[in-house]
């Protein structure tokens, strides 16, 4: 009898649809999260997060009762993002060699734009054990990609190792965030323009 209820008044095949709202409404609070971490770090006060996303302090707790679960969910969201912009930056850009460009300057984004992570990721939390091998389980993969397609198209040499690469960035990223003075997006140009065969 509940079932015929819940279809009378109009519930079903409304699950899918709230999933759908649930994501969004996650990928909302996320994007908040990611944006006042960035200009104030992760310790940035939970209301100034909710104030962005539009929701109550309560809601944030809801979805993510502990700081170290929004911190992972939003280092998570983020991964996710870089991750998918490759193979769509592939498709929508003229050679392989400009969308790899684009996709390492996001990378670096990602890496000097994490304001107080990467202590908190060095920390003895248990939740972020994981965190490593799953941004390397991810991003590897997605460079590796974009370096092979540049390689095939004959537009950069074919030695060149993703993870390397990645360190590499990684190494020139470490210190931007402390030096205004420092600019680490110019000195990644370098390291890509170096990539370059002769035309």
């Amino acid at each position: 009898m509940e079932g015929t209820v819940r279809v009378n008044d109009g519930d079903g095949g409304a699950g899918p649809r709230k999933r759908a709202d649930a994501r969004r409404n996650e990928r909302t609070l996320l994007d908040a999260a990611a944006a006042v971490f960035v200009t104030s770090g992760v310790e940035a006060p939970v209301r100034d997060i909710a104030a962005r996303a539009g929701v109550g302090v309560a809601t944030i707790y809801r979805h993510f009762p502990t700081r170290a679960d929004l911190i992972i969910a939003v280092y998570r969201h983020q991964v996710e993002a870089c991750a998918e912009a490759g193979p769509a930056l592939l498709a929508a850009v003229a050679s392989p060699y400009a969308a790899l460009g684009r996709w390492i300057n996001l990378f670096v984004d990602f890496l000097v734009t994490k304001h107080g992570l990467a202590a908190v990721l060095r920390s003895d939390d248990a939740g972020f054990e994981a965190l490593h091998a799953y941004f390397l389980d991810r991003l590897v993969p997605v460079c590796g990609q974009l370096l092979q397609a540049a390689a095939a198209a004959g537009e950069i040499r074919a030695d060149v190792d993703a993870l390397e690469l990645m360190r590499g960035v990684g190494n020139l990223c470490i210190g931007a965030e402390n030096d205004p003075r420092y600019d680490a997006r110019r000195l990644v140009e370098f390291l890509i323009a170096g990539l370059r065969l002769p035309h």
